[in-house]
Protein backbone atom coordinates (compact mmCIF):
# COMPACT_ATOMS: atom_id res chain seq x y z
CA UNK A 1 0.00 0.00 0.00
CA UNK A 2 1.35 3.43 -0.95
CA UNK A 3 1.22 5.71 2.06
CA UNK A 4 2.97 8.97 2.93
CA UNK A 5 5.17 8.72 -0.16
CA UNK A 6 6.43 5.31 0.95
CA UNK A 7 5.59 1.70 0.22
CA UNK A 8 3.89 0.23 3.26
CA UNK A 9 4.31 -3.55 3.25
CA UNK A 10 3.42 -4.55 6.81
CA UNK A 11 3.40 -3.77 10.50
CA UNK A 12 5.66 -4.84 13.35
CA UNK A 13 4.30 -4.28 16.85
CA UNK A 14 1.89 -1.68 15.48
CA UNK A 15 4.79 0.07 13.72
CA UNK A 16 4.60 0.45 9.97
CA UNK A 17 7.35 -1.12 7.88
CA UNK A 18 8.14 0.73 4.66
CA UNK A 19 10.26 0.36 1.58
CA UNK A 20 11.52 3.75 0.49
CA UNK A 21 10.86 4.30 -3.25
CA UNK A 22 14.31 5.79 -3.83
CA UNK A 23 15.83 2.59 -2.38
CA UNK A 24 13.51 0.21 -4.22
CA UNK A 25 15.88 -0.17 -7.14
CA UNK A 26 18.46 -1.75 -4.82
CA UNK A 27 16.65 -5.00 -5.59
CA UNK A 28 15.02 -7.40 -3.21
CA UNK A 29 14.14 -10.94 -2.19
CA UNK A 30 10.85 -12.60 -1.31
CA UNK A 31 11.53 -16.07 0.06
CA UNK A 32 9.65 -18.72 2.00
CA UNK A 33 8.36 -22.24 1.92
CA UNK A 34 5.33 -23.15 -0.19
CA UNK A 35 2.09 -21.77 1.21
CA UNK A 36 3.65 -19.20 3.55
CA UNK A 37 2.41 -16.10 1.71
CA UNK A 38 5.00 -15.21 -0.95
CA UNK A 39 2.31 -14.63 -3.60
CA UNK A 40 0.38 -12.21 -1.36
CA UNK A 41 3.59 -10.30 -0.59
CA UNK A 42 4.34 -10.07 -4.30
CA UNK A 43 0.83 -8.69 -4.95
CA UNK A 44 1.10 -6.16 -2.14
CA UNK A 45 4.43 -4.90 -3.40
CA UNK A 46 3.23 -4.80 -7.04
CA UNK A 47 0.12 -2.86 -6.05
CA UNK A 48 2.14 -0.43 -3.97
CA UNK A 49 4.60 0.23 -6.75
CA UNK A 50 1.72 0.77 -9.17
CA UNK A 51 0.12 3.26 -6.75
CA UNK A 52 3.50 4.96 -6.62
CA UNK A 53 3.43 5.37 -10.40
CA UNK A 54 6.07 2.68 -11.03
CA UNK A 55 5.39 0.11 -13.81
CA UNK A 56 5.65 -3.51 -12.70
CA UNK A 57 6.31 -6.80 -14.46
CA UNK A 58 5.88 -10.27 -13.02
CA UNK A 59 5.32 -13.80 -14.24
CA UNK A 60 2.12 -15.58 -13.25
CA UNK A 61 3.28 -19.16 -12.82
CA UNK A 62 0.12 -20.63 -11.28
CA UNK A 63 -2.52 -18.31 -12.74
CA UNK A 64 -3.38 -16.87 -9.31
CA UNK A 65 -1.99 -13.39 -9.99
CA UNK A 66 -4.26 -12.57 -12.91
CA UNK A 67 -6.92 -10.95 -10.70
CA UNK A 68 -4.80 -7.81 -10.28
CA UNK A 69 -7.25 -6.07 -12.61
CA UNK A 70 -10.22 -6.74 -10.32
CA UNK A 71 -10.97 -5.18 -6.91
CA UNK A 72 -10.59 -7.46 -3.91
CA UNK A 73 -13.24 -8.31 -1.33
CA UNK A 74 -13.28 -8.51 2.45
CA UNK A 75 -13.16 -12.19 3.29
CA UNK A 76 -13.21 -13.15 6.95
CA UNK A 77 -9.44 -13.43 7.21
CA UNK A 78 -8.85 -10.18 5.36
CA UNK A 79 -11.48 -8.37 7.43
CA UNK A 80 -9.69 -9.54 10.55
CA UNK A 81 -6.43 -8.11 9.25
CA UNK A 82 -8.06 -4.86 8.28
CA UNK A 83 -9.30 -4.46 11.81
CA UNK A 84 -6.18 -5.62 13.63
CA UNK A 85 -3.87 -3.49 11.53
CA UNK A 86 -6.10 -0.41 11.46
CA UNK A 87 -6.10 -0.35 7.66
CA UNK A 88 -9.58 1.09 7.29
CA UNK A 89 -8.51 4.24 9.09
CA UNK A 90 -5.33 4.40 6.96
CA UNK A 91 -7.30 4.73 3.72
CA UNK A 92 -7.16 1.11 2.61
CA UNK A 93 -9.68 0.31 -0.14
CA UNK A 94 -10.30 -2.52 -2.58
CA UNK A 95 -9.73 -1.70 -6.23
CA UNK A 96 -8.26 -3.15 -9.38
CA UNK A 97 -5.07 -2.10 -11.12
CA UNK A 98 -4.25 -1.32 -14.76
CA UNK A 99 -3.14 -4.69 -16.06
CA UNK A 100 -1.90 -5.97 -19.41
CA UNK A 101 -1.80 -9.74 -19.97
CA UNK A 102 0.89 -11.42 -22.08
CA UNK A 103 1.48 -14.99 -23.16
CA UNK A 104 4.29 -16.46 -25.22
CA UNK A 105 1.87 -19.06 -26.57
CA UNK A 106 -0.81 -16.47 -27.47
CA UNK A 107 -3.50 -18.21 -25.43
CA UNK A 108 -4.02 -16.09 -22.31
CA UNK A 109 -2.60 -12.74 -23.29
CA UNK A 110 -1.12 -10.57 -25.98
CA UNK A 111 1.56 -12.37 -28.00
CA UNK A 112 4.94 -11.69 -26.48
CA UNK A 113 7.63 -12.03 -29.09
CA UNK A 114 11.26 -11.25 -29.58
CA UNK A 115 13.69 -11.88 -32.41
CA UNK A 116 16.50 -14.38 -32.66
CA UNK A 117 19.02 -11.54 -32.89
CA UNK A 118 17.71 -9.83 -29.76
CA UNK A 119 17.82 -13.07 -27.79
CA UNK A 120 21.46 -13.59 -28.78
CA UNK A 121 23.59 -16.75 -29.03
CA UNK A 122 24.36 -17.06 -25.30
CA UNK A 123 20.73 -17.23 -24.17
CA UNK A 124 19.69 -19.30 -27.18
CA UNK A 125 22.39 -21.80 -26.35
CA UNK A 126 20.92 -22.20 -22.90
CA UNK A 127 17.38 -22.61 -24.21
CA UNK A 128 18.54 -25.30 -26.65
CA UNK A 129 20.90 -26.94 -24.12
CA UNK A 130 23.91 -26.70 -26.43
CA UNK A 131 27.40 -27.79 -25.50
CA UNK A 132 30.17 -25.22 -25.20
CA UNK A 133 31.50 -26.11 -28.65
CA UNK A 134 28.06 -25.86 -30.22
CA UNK A 135 27.48 -22.56 -28.42
CA UNK A 136 30.71 -21.20 -29.90
CA UNK A 137 29.63 -22.31 -33.38
CA UNK A 138 26.27 -20.60 -32.88
CA UNK A 139 28.09 -17.41 -31.89
CA UNK A 140 30.07 -17.56 -35.13
CA UNK A 141 26.85 -18.05 -37.11
CA UNK A 142 25.44 -14.90 -35.50
CA UNK A 143 28.68 -13.07 -36.37
CA UNK A 144 28.48 -14.15 -40.01
CA UNK A 145 24.85 -13.04 -40.22
CA UNK A 146 25.78 -9.68 -38.70
CA UNK A 147 28.76 -9.20 -41.03
CA UNK A 148 26.64 -9.97 -44.09
CA UNK A 149 23.67 -7.89 -42.99
CA UNK A 150 21.26 -10.81 -42.65
CA UNK A 151 18.42 -10.34 -40.17
CA UNK A 152 17.74 -13.25 -37.82
CA UNK A 153 14.15 -12.71 -36.75
CA UNK A 154 12.48 -16.10 -36.38
CA UNK A 155 13.50 -19.75 -36.22
CA UNK A 156 13.24 -20.30 -39.96
CA UNK A 157 15.81 -17.50 -40.40
CA UNK A 158 18.15 -19.31 -38.02
CA UNK A 159 17.64 -22.65 -39.77
CA UNK A 160 18.28 -21.04 -43.16
CA UNK A 161 21.42 -19.37 -41.81
CA UNK A 162 22.71 -22.63 -40.33
CA UNK A 163 22.15 -24.40 -43.65
CA UNK A 164 23.86 -21.57 -45.54
CA UNK A 165 26.91 -21.66 -43.24
CA UNK A 166 27.08 -25.47 -43.47
CA UNK A 167 27.05 -25.30 -47.28
CA UNK A 168 29.85 -22.72 -47.23
CA UNK A 169 31.73 -24.04 -44.18
CA UNK A 170 35.04 -24.41 -46.00
CA UNK A 171 34.97 -20.76 -47.05
CA UNK A 172 33.95 -19.39 -43.64
CA UNK A 173 36.33 -21.63 -41.71
CA UNK A 174 39.25 -19.67 -43.13
CA UNK A 175 37.88 -16.44 -41.62
CA UNK A 176 36.04 -17.53 -38.50
CA UNK A 177 37.67 -20.81 -37.48
CA UNK A 178 36.57 -24.39 -37.81
CA UNK A 179 32.83 -24.87 -38.33
CA UNK A 180 32.15 -28.57 -37.98
CA UNK A 181 29.10 -29.70 -39.90
CA UNK A 182 28.31 -32.10 -37.07
CA UNK A 183 27.97 -29.16 -34.66
CA UNK A 184 25.83 -27.23 -37.13
CA UNK A 185 23.65 -30.32 -37.58
CA UNK A 186 23.22 -30.64 -33.81
CA UNK A 187 22.24 -26.97 -33.53
CA UNK A 188 19.73 -27.39 -36.35
CA UNK A 189 18.12 -30.32 -34.55
CA UNK A 190 17.93 -28.22 -31.39
CA UNK A 191 16.21 -25.43 -33.36
CA UNK A 192 13.65 -27.92 -34.69
CA UNK A 193 13.02 -29.14 -31.13
CA UNK A 194 12.63 -25.54 -29.99
CA UNK A 195 10.04 -24.94 -32.71
CA UNK A 196 8.07 -27.95 -31.54
CA UNK A 197 7.95 -26.38 -28.06
CA UNK A 198 6.49 -23.12 -29.35
CA UNK A 199 9.63 -21.33 -30.49
CA UNK A 200 7.99 -20.40 -33.79
CA UNK A 201 5.47 -18.37 -31.73
CA UNK A 202 7.96 -16.78 -29.38
CA UNK A 203 10.43 -15.67 -32.07
CA UNK A 204 8.94 -13.25 -34.56
CA UNK A 205 7.59 -9.78 -35.07
CA UNK A 206 6.33 -7.41 -33.90
CA UNK A 207 8.97 -7.87 -31.23
CA UNK A 208 8.34 -6.45 -27.81
CA UNK A 209 9.53 -2.88 -27.31
CA UNK A 210 10.37 -2.83 -23.63
CA UNK A 211 9.66 0.91 -23.52
CA UNK A 212 5.97 0.12 -24.03
CA UNK A 213 5.99 -1.28 -20.51
CA UNK A 214 7.41 1.80 -18.85
CA UNK A 215 4.24 3.83 -18.64
CA UNK A 216 1.31 4.73 -16.42
CA UNK A 217 -2.42 4.87 -16.95
CA UNK A 218 -4.52 8.02 -17.10
CA UNK A 219 -4.68 8.08 -13.29
CA UNK A 220 -0.91 7.98 -12.89
CA UNK A 221 -0.79 4.35 -11.74
CA UNK A 222 2.04 2.23 -13.02
CA UNK A 223 0.96 -0.37 -15.55
CA UNK A 224 1.23 -3.97 -14.34
CA UNK A 225 2.45 -6.36 -17.02
CA UNK A 226 1.46 -9.96 -16.25
CA UNK A 227 3.07 -12.77 -18.21
CA UNK A 228 0.98 -15.94 -18.07
CA UNK A 229 3.51 -18.71 -17.55
CA UNK A 230 1.31 -21.69 -16.79
CA UNK A 231 2.43 -23.32 -20.02
CA UNK A 232 5.85 -21.72 -20.26
CA UNK A 233 6.88 -23.02 -16.82
CA UNK A 234 6.58 -26.56 -18.19
CA UNK A 235 9.85 -25.79 -19.91
CA UNK A 236 11.82 -24.36 -16.96
CA UNK A 237 14.89 -23.55 -19.03
CA UNK A 238 12.92 -21.52 -21.56
CA UNK A 239 11.02 -19.79 -18.75
CA UNK A 240 14.18 -18.75 -16.92
CA UNK A 241 16.02 -17.77 -20.09
CA UNK A 242 13.12 -15.67 -21.29
CA UNK A 243 12.93 -13.69 -18.05
CA UNK A 244 16.69 -13.24 -18.10
CA UNK A 245 16.37 -11.89 -21.64
CA UNK A 246 13.84 -9.37 -20.37
CA UNK A 247 16.22 -8.17 -17.67
CA UNK A 248 19.00 -7.91 -20.26
CA UNK A 249 16.67 -6.03 -22.62
CA UNK A 250 15.84 -3.53 -19.87
CA UNK A 251 19.51 -3.10 -19.13
CA UNK A 252 20.49 -2.56 -22.77
CA UNK A 253 17.52 -0.34 -23.66
CA UNK A 254 17.31 2.11 -20.80
CA UNK A 255 19.78 4.99 -20.44
CA UNK A 256 21.72 5.68 -17.27
CA UNK A 257 19.53 7.36 -14.68
CA UNK A 258 21.57 7.49 -11.48
CA UNK A 259 19.66 7.80 -8.22
CA UNK A 260 15.98 8.50 -8.85
CA UNK A 261 13.23 9.34 -6.41
CA UNK A 262 11.51 6.14 -7.49
CA UNK A 263 12.38 3.30 -9.90
CA UNK A 264 11.52 3.41 -13.55
CA UNK A 265 10.30 -0.17 -13.32
CA UNK A 266 10.14 -3.11 -10.92
CA UNK A 267 10.75 -6.62 -12.20
CA UNK A 268 9.62 -9.65 -10.15
CA UNK A 269 11.37 -12.91 -10.99
CA UNK A 270 9.19 -15.74 -9.66
CA UNK A 271 10.66 -19.25 -9.30
CA UNK A 272 14.05 -17.55 -9.38
CA UNK A 273 15.95 -20.75 -8.67
CA UNK A 274 15.24 -21.79 -12.26
CA UNK A 275 17.39 -18.92 -13.46
CA UNK A 276 20.53 -20.37 -11.94
CA UNK A 277 19.99 -24.11 -12.33
CA UNK A 278 22.31 -25.62 -14.95
CA UNK A 279 23.50 -22.14 -15.91
CA UNK A 280 26.97 -21.99 -17.43
CA UNK A 281 29.68 -19.88 -15.84
CA UNK A 282 29.43 -17.16 -18.54
CA UNK A 283 25.67 -17.02 -18.06
CA UNK A 284 25.94 -16.71 -14.28
CA UNK A 285 28.48 -13.93 -14.79
CA UNK A 286 26.07 -12.16 -17.12
CA UNK A 287 23.22 -12.43 -14.59
CA UNK A 288 25.39 -11.05 -11.81
CA UNK A 289 26.57 -8.22 -14.05
CA UNK A 290 23.00 -7.27 -15.00
CA UNK A 291 21.85 -7.31 -11.38
CA UNK A 292 24.75 -5.12 -10.32
CA UNK A 293 24.48 -2.57 -13.11
CA UNK A 294 20.77 -2.34 -13.86
CA UNK A 295 20.21 -0.37 -10.64
CA UNK A 296 21.79 2.63 -12.34
CA UNK A 297 19.16 2.33 -15.10
CA UNK A 298 16.42 2.83 -12.49
CA UNK A 299 15.20 -0.80 -12.48
CA UNK A 300 14.65 -2.89 -9.38
CA UNK A 301 14.72 -6.68 -9.55
CA UNK A 302 12.96 -8.77 -6.91
CA UNK A 303 13.70 -12.50 -6.81
CA UNK A 304 10.91 -14.75 -5.53
CA UNK A 305 12.00 -18.22 -4.44
CA UNK A 306 11.73 -20.72 -1.59
CA UNK A 307 15.18 -20.45 -0.01
CA UNK A 308 17.75 -17.65 -0.10
CA UNK A 309 20.32 -20.33 -0.88
CA UNK A 310 18.67 -20.69 -4.31
CA UNK A 311 20.34 -17.40 -5.21
CA UNK A 312 24.14 -17.31 -5.79
CA UNK A 313 26.08 -15.30 -3.21
CA UNK A 314 27.23 -12.78 -5.80
CA UNK A 315 23.58 -11.92 -6.57
CA UNK A 316 22.25 -12.35 -3.03
CA UNK A 317 24.68 -9.73 -1.76
CA UNK A 318 23.06 -7.16 -4.07
CA UNK A 319 19.56 -7.61 -2.62
CA UNK A 320 18.89 -4.82 -0.12
CA UNK A 321 15.15 -5.29 0.58
CA UNK A 322 14.31 -8.73 1.91
CA UNK A 323 11.03 -10.32 2.96
CA UNK A 324 11.59 -13.76 4.43
CA UNK A 325 8.54 -15.93 5.11
CA UNK A 326 8.68 -19.13 7.11
CA UNK A 327 11.17 -21.85 6.25
CA UNK A 328 10.87 -25.51 7.06
CA UNK A 329 13.82 -27.49 8.43
CA UNK A 330 13.14 -31.21 8.46
CA UNK A 331 16.60 -32.34 7.41
CA UNK A 332 20.13 -31.31 8.43
CA UNK A 333 20.61 -29.65 5.06
CA UNK A 334 17.43 -27.61 5.52
CA UNK A 335 18.47 -26.65 9.05
CA UNK A 336 21.76 -25.43 7.69
CA UNK A 337 19.93 -23.39 5.04
CA UNK A 338 17.69 -21.79 7.69
CA UNK A 339 20.68 -20.93 9.82
CA UNK A 340 22.39 -19.32 6.82
CA UNK A 341 19.25 -17.31 6.07
CA UNK A 342 19.00 -16.14 9.70
CA UNK A 343 22.64 -15.05 9.72
CA UNK A 344 22.11 -12.82 6.67
CA UNK A 345 20.03 -10.32 8.74
CA UNK A 346 21.05 -7.69 11.27
CA UNK A 347 20.36 -9.18 14.69
CA UNK A 348 17.27 -8.05 16.59
CA UNK A 349 17.72 -8.68 20.29
CA UNK A 350 13.96 -8.96 20.71
CA UNK A 351 13.85 -12.44 19.18
CA UNK A 352 16.00 -15.26 17.86
CA UNK A 353 16.01 -15.01 14.09
CA UNK A 354 16.62 -18.72 13.50
CA UNK A 355 13.80 -19.86 15.77
CA UNK A 356 11.44 -17.20 14.47
CA UNK A 357 11.98 -18.30 10.86
CA UNK A 358 10.68 -21.73 11.82
CA UNK A 359 7.71 -20.34 13.74
CA UNK A 360 6.34 -17.75 11.32
CA UNK A 361 2.70 -18.20 10.40
CA UNK A 362 0.98 -17.60 7.07
CA UNK A 363 1.16 -13.93 6.17
CA UNK A 364 4.04 -13.28 8.57
CA UNK A 365 7.59 -12.53 7.50
CA UNK A 366 10.94 -11.30 8.69
CA UNK A 367 11.62 -8.02 6.93
CA UNK A 368 14.79 -6.03 6.46
CA UNK A 369 14.89 -3.06 4.09
CA UNK A 370 17.23 -0.21 3.29
CA UNK A 371 16.61 2.98 5.21
CA UNK A 372 16.79 6.41 3.64
CA UNK A 373 20.59 6.35 3.87
CA UNK A 374 20.77 2.94 2.20
CA UNK A 375 21.67 1.07 5.41
CA UNK A 376 19.94 -2.30 6.03
CA UNK A 377 17.50 -2.04 8.90
CA UNK A 378 17.41 -4.42 11.81
CA UNK A 379 15.28 -7.46 11.02
CA UNK A 380 11.67 -7.22 12.21
CA UNK A 381 8.83 -9.69 12.46
CA UNK A 382 5.95 -8.30 10.44
CA UNK A 383 2.37 -8.95 9.48
CA UNK A 384 2.15 -8.45 5.71
CA UNK A 385 -0.72 -6.29 4.47
CA UNK A 386 -3.56 -7.90 2.52
CA UNK A 387 -3.80 -7.07 -1.20
CA UNK A 388 -6.26 -4.48 -2.45
CA UNK A 389 -6.98 -6.45 -5.63
CA UNK A 390 -8.74 -9.76 -5.93
CA UNK A 391 -7.00 -12.93 -4.84
CA UNK A 392 -6.93 -15.96 -7.12
CA UNK A 393 -7.67 -16.32 -10.80
CA UNK A 394 -10.20 -14.43 -12.90
CA UNK A 395 -12.87 -15.47 -15.33
CA UNK A 396 -11.52 -15.88 -18.86
CA UNK A 397 -14.18 -13.52 -20.21
CA UNK A 398 -12.74 -10.78 -18.02
CA UNK A 399 -9.23 -11.67 -19.17
CA UNK A 400 -10.22 -11.45 -22.84
CA UNK A 401 -11.94 -8.14 -22.24
CA UNK A 402 -8.81 -6.74 -20.63
CA UNK A 403 -6.66 -8.06 -23.46
CA UNK A 404 -8.76 -6.49 -26.21
CA UNK A 405 -9.15 -3.20 -24.33
CA UNK A 406 -5.41 -2.82 -23.91
CA UNK A 407 -3.92 0.09 -25.89
CA UNK A 408 -1.16 -2.33 -26.95
CA UNK A 409 -3.57 -4.78 -28.56
CA UNK A 410 -3.44 -3.12 -31.98
CA UNK A 411 0.35 -3.07 -31.94
CA UNK A 412 1.05 -6.65 -30.90
CA UNK A 413 -2.00 -8.78 -31.68
CA UNK A 414 -1.17 -9.55 -35.31
CA UNK A 415 2.15 -11.05 -36.35
CA UNK A 416 3.96 -10.12 -39.54
CA UNK A 417 6.88 -11.62 -41.37
CA UNK A 418 9.20 -9.11 -42.98
CA UNK A 419 12.08 -9.73 -45.33
CA UNK A 420 14.91 -11.36 -43.39
CA UNK A 421 17.63 -14.01 -43.68
CA UNK A 422 15.25 -16.79 -44.74
CA UNK A 423 13.73 -14.76 -47.58
CA UNK A 424 17.13 -13.41 -48.69
CA UNK A 425 18.82 -16.80 -48.67
CA UNK A 426 15.80 -18.38 -50.32
CA UNK A 427 15.92 -15.80 -53.11
CA UNK A 428 19.66 -16.33 -53.38
CA UNK A 429 19.18 -20.09 -53.60
CA UNK A 430 16.51 -19.62 -56.28
CA UNK A 431 18.76 -17.21 -58.14
CA UNK A 432 21.70 -19.61 -57.91
CA UNK A 433 19.48 -22.49 -59.04
CA UNK A 434 18.33 -20.39 -61.99
CA UNK A 435 21.94 -19.48 -62.76
CA UNK A 436 22.91 -23.15 -62.56
CA UNK A 437 19.98 -24.01 -64.80
CA UNK A 438 20.96 -21.29 -67.23
CA UNK A 439 24.56 -22.48 -67.14
CA UNK A 440 23.42 -26.06 -67.67
CA UNK A 441 21.17 -24.93 -70.53
CA UNK A 442 23.99 -22.88 -72.01
CA UNK A 443 26.33 -25.85 -71.63
CA UNK A 444 23.73 -28.11 -73.28
CA UNK A 445 23.26 -25.60 -76.08
CA UNK A 446 27.02 -25.30 -76.50
CA UNK A 447 27.30 -29.07 -76.50
CA UNK A 448 24.52 -29.27 -79.09
CA UNK A 449 26.21 -26.53 -81.13
CA UNK A 450 29.53 -28.36 -81.03
CA UNK A 451 27.74 -31.58 -81.88
CA UNK A 452 26.02 -29.95 -84.81
CA UNK A 453 29.27 -28.32 -85.91
CA UNK A 454 31.03 -31.68 -85.63
CA UNK A 455 28.24 -33.33 -87.61
CA UNK A 456 28.38 -30.54 -90.19
CA UNK A 457 32.14 -30.84 -90.38
CA UNK A 458 31.86 -34.58 -90.75
CA UNK A 459 29.24 -34.15 -93.47
CA UNK A 460 31.44 -31.57 -95.16
CA UNK A 461 34.37 -33.93 -94.99
CA UNK A 462 32.22 -36.73 -96.42
CA UNK A 463 31.04 -34.42 -99.20
CA UNK A 464 34.61 -33.24 -99.85
CA UNK A 465 35.79 -36.86 -99.92
CA UNK A 466 32.96 -37.80 -102.26
CA UNK A 467 33.73 -34.81 -104.45
CA UNK A 468 37.39 -35.73 -104.42
CA UNK A 469 36.59 -39.31 -105.38
CA UNK A 470 34.26 -38.04 -108.12
CA UNK A 471 36.96 -35.69 -109.36
CA UNK A 472 39.51 -38.49 -109.31
CA UNK A 473 37.07 -40.76 -111.16
CA UNK A 474 36.42 -38.05 -113.71
CA UNK A 475 40.14 -37.38 -114.09
CA UNK A 476 40.79 -41.11 -114.44
CA UNK A 477 37.99 -41.39 -117.00
CA UNK A 478 39.34 -38.37 -118.85
CA UNK A 479 42.81 -39.86 -118.75
CA UNK A 480 41.51 -43.15 -120.05
CA UNK A 481 39.59 -41.34 -122.76
CA UNK A 482 42.69 -39.33 -123.63
CA UNK A 483 44.80 -42.46 -123.74
CA UNK A 484 42.10 -44.21 -125.75
CA UNK A 485 41.94 -41.32 -128.15
CA UNK A 486 45.71 -41.15 -128.35
CA UNK A 487 45.83 -44.90 -128.96
CA UNK A 488 43.12 -44.55 -131.60
CA UNK A 489 45.01 -41.65 -133.14
CA UNK A 490 48.21 -43.65 -133.14
CA UNK A 491 46.39 -46.59 -134.59
CA UNK A 492 44.90 -44.38 -137.25
CA UNK A 493 48.28 -42.87 -137.92
CA UNK A 494 49.78 -46.31 -138.06
CA UNK A 495 47.06 -47.47 -140.42
CA UNK A 496 47.56 -44.36 -142.47
CA UNK A 497 51.30 -44.86 -142.43
CA UNK A 498 50.83 -48.53 -143.20
CA UNK A 499 48.52 -47.67 -146.08
CA UNK A 500 50.95 -45.08 -147.26
CA UNK A 501 53.83 -47.51 -146.90
CA UNK A 502 51.78 -50.13 -148.70
CA UNK A 503 51.00 -47.69 -151.47
CA UNK A 504 54.64 -46.67 -151.66
CA UNK A 505 55.62 -50.28 -151.56
CA UNK A 506 53.16 -51.12 -154.24
CA UNK A 507 54.38 -48.19 -156.28
CA UNK A 508 57.92 -49.21 -155.67
CA UNK A 509 57.00 -52.77 -156.44
CA UNK A 510 55.39 -51.71 -159.65
CA UNK A 511 58.29 -49.50 -160.54
CA UNK A 512 60.83 -52.07 -159.47
CA UNK A 513 58.82 -54.83 -161.10
CA UNK A 514 58.61 -52.83 -164.26
CA UNK A 515 62.30 -52.06 -164.04
CA UNK A 516 63.14 -55.64 -163.15
CA UNK A 517 60.92 -56.85 -165.94
CA UNK A 518 62.55 -54.49 -168.38
CA UNK A 519 65.97 -55.54 -167.22
CA UNK A 520 64.95 -59.18 -167.32
CA UNK A 521 63.43 -58.79 -170.71
CA UNK A 522 66.50 -57.10 -172.00
CA UNK A 523 68.61 -59.83 -170.54
CA UNK A 524 66.21 -62.47 -171.80
CA UNK A 525 66.14 -60.86 -175.15
CA UNK A 526 69.86 -60.90 -175.27
CA UNK A 527 70.09 -64.46 -174.07
CA UNK A 528 67.20 -65.67 -176.27
CA UNK A 529 68.52 -63.86 -179.27
CA UNK A 530 71.80 -65.42 -178.84
CA UNK A 531 70.23 -68.76 -178.48
CA UNK A 532 67.23 -68.80 -180.67
CA UNK A 533 67.12 -65.88 -182.87
CA UNK A 534 64.17 -63.64 -183.02
CA UNK A 535 61.91 -66.30 -181.65
CA UNK A 536 64.30 -66.94 -178.88
CA UNK A 537 64.63 -63.28 -178.34
CA UNK A 538 60.93 -62.91 -177.77
CA UNK A 539 60.73 -65.95 -175.63
CA UNK A 540 63.85 -65.04 -173.70
CA UNK A 541 62.57 -61.52 -173.15
CA UNK A 542 59.29 -62.75 -171.65
CA UNK A 543 61.04 -65.27 -169.46
CA UNK A 544 63.60 -62.69 -168.36
CA UNK A 545 60.93 -60.14 -167.53
CA UNK A 546 59.04 -62.68 -165.44
CA UNK A 547 62.16 -63.83 -163.63
CA UNK A 548 63.27 -60.26 -163.04
CA UNK A 549 59.98 -59.35 -161.50
CA UNK A 550 59.91 -62.50 -159.38
CA UNK A 551 63.37 -61.94 -158.02
CA UNK A 552 62.58 -58.32 -157.16
CA UNK A 553 59.43 -59.34 -155.40
CA UNK A 554 61.32 -61.89 -153.34
CA UNK A 555 63.95 -59.33 -152.45
CA UNK A 556 61.47 -56.70 -151.40
CA UNK A 557 59.75 -59.15 -149.10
Amino acid sequence: MYSDGKIWIGTSNDEKVYIYPKMANRHGLIAGATGTGKTVTLKVLAESFSDCGVPVFFADVKGDLSAMCCPGSATASIQEKLTSMGLAQAGFSFHGYPTVFWDVYEEFGLPLRTTISEMGPLLLSRIMNLTETQSNVLTVVFKIADDEGLLLIDTKDLRAMLQYVAENASEYSLRYGNLAKQSIGAITRAVVALESEGGELFFGEPALNIRDWICTDCNGKGMIEVLDCRKLIQNPTMYATFLLWMMSELFETLPEAGDLDKPRMIFFFDEAHLLFENASKPLKSKIEQVVKLIRSKGVGIYFVTQKPSDIPDGVLSQLGNKVQHALRAYTPAEQKAVKAAAQSYRVNDAFDTYTTLLELGIGEALVSVLDEQGVPTMVRRCQILPPQSQLGAIDEAIRQREIQNSPLYVRYAEAFDRDSAYEFLNRQAIRQAEEREQQAQAAAEEKQRLKEEAAAEKQRQREDAAAERQRQREEAAAERQRLKEEAAARKAEEKKAEAKNKAVKQTMNRVAGSAAGTVGRELGNQVGKSIGGSFGKRLGGNVGATLGRGLLSTFLK
